[in-house]
């Protein structure tokens, strides 16, 4: 599936070890939009790229991605 623009759930709901962020707290690389600002450059950590939007995870709406990222931090 294509990620929805300015979801953003992946890059609020779960840890960022990388980048220091913790859980359910926004990237500080999220920007007002809900946009990656550092998106396809060399300093967006490996893990960030790596996600891959999924159905079974993102859901139909930005609601959906955020509740079951938060869901999947929670069990794993």
């Amino acid at each position: 599936m294509e990620c929805r623009l300015g979801c953003g759930a992946c890059c609020i709901a779960p840890t960022i070890s990388s980048l220091d962020k913790a859980a359910n707290i926004r990237c500080k690389y999220l920007d007002k939009n809900n946009l990656c600002s550092i998106f396809g450059k060399p300093e967006r950590p490996q893990v960030c790229s790596d996600f891959k939007a999924d159905p079974d995870v993102c859901g139909t709406t930005n609601k959906d991605a955020m509740d079951n990222l938060i869901y999947l931090e929670a069990v794993t």
